[in-house]
């Protein structure tokens, strides 16, 4: 649940974000050819990308890679009140801030990795400034103008070319400028257990939805609702057999946001209850 945010736009669009969240959440977020720097201020967060699941303490940061999606952000056991700072770069929006020149970390490197999804930022004391900085400004919000917040943003990116990750990060954001085309199926795939509608999925693989749902058809052999609600329901009962997590957060992590829906639809595929199912698996 999202106890507070608040967020800066430059040019239009969203540039810095305070998020407070409490657990459990999830905050699916597809975003198109962008970037963002996200940074853990209080507790810790898992994040979800490409099936792979990492874990952000306090005070660490992460850099995700542009494309199609945004990735999923998954409540911990270990915290239960989560403070974030998104940094997000448009590509847009950074050409009209170096409107003569990119810096060097935006520019393409000879040789483009496109396996690199994220980067995570150790605690470092420079971006631990930076952050505070952003902290003020969201404490007195009557000194932000379009100045302080271009400041801001090329602020970053220079403190980014200080970090020790800088070649991967260039990989990263040079991507911006270059962005990676995703197939049909990998964005299906990416986006499989996030409470995202088919309406969205269509958006973004740049389809309308009835030549999105037949494309789909064509390629999966079903529709996109009983698709997803299968798979969703096959990585619940995965995680039931193999993880003591409560049911409730199991069906919130498959993306199911009402635990008697999810129910249902379980009973519906495997003729018994979740409870029931776990255990059986243990017996």
């Amino acid at each position: 649940m999202i106890i507070e945010r608040k967020n800066y736009e430059l040019f239009g669009k969203m540039l810095i974000e305070k998020l407070v969240i409490s657990s459990p959440f999830k905050v699916p977020s597809p975003m198109p050819n962008e970037a963002c720097f996200l940074y853990v201020i209080q507790g810790e967060i898992d994040y979800q990308l490409d099936q792979n699941l990492i874990s952000i303490p306090a005070k660490d940061a992460v850099l995700l890679k542009c494309g199609n999606y945004f990735g999923q952000m998954l409540s911990t056991k270990s915290s239960k009140l989560q403070k974030i700072i998104i940094v997000h770069f448009h590509p847009d929006i950074l050409k009209k801030v170096y409107d003569k020149e990119l810096p060097e970390i935006l520019r393409p490197p000879k040789k483009i990795d496109t396996t690199i999804n994220l980067e995570q930022i150790n605690n470092d004391l420079l971006i631990q400034k930076y952050i505070e900085g952003l902290l003020f400004y969201f404490d007195n919000p009557s000194l932000v103008s379009e100045e302080i917040l271009i400041l801001k943003l090329k602020e970053i990116i220079l403190l980014l070319t200080q970090t020790k990750n800088v070649i991967v990060i260039q990989q990263l954001l040079s991507q911006l400028f270059s962005p990676s085309t995703y197939s049909f199926k990998q964005i299906i795939e990416d986006n499989l257990y996030s409470n995202i509608s088919s309406e969205a999925l269509a958006q973004l693989t740049n389809l309308s939805i009835s030549s999105f749902k037949r494309e789909f058809k064509k390629i999966f052999d079903d529709t996109p609702s009983n698709y997803l609600k299968n798979k969703k329901l096959e990585k619940a009962a995965e995680l039931l057999t193999l993880s003591d997590e409560r049911i409730s957060t199991i069906s919130f992590s498959c993306g199911f946001n009402d635990l008697a829906h999810f129910s249902k639809c379980f009973h519906k595929k495997y003729n018994t209850t979740p409870s029931a199912f776990r255990q059986d698996q243990k017996n």
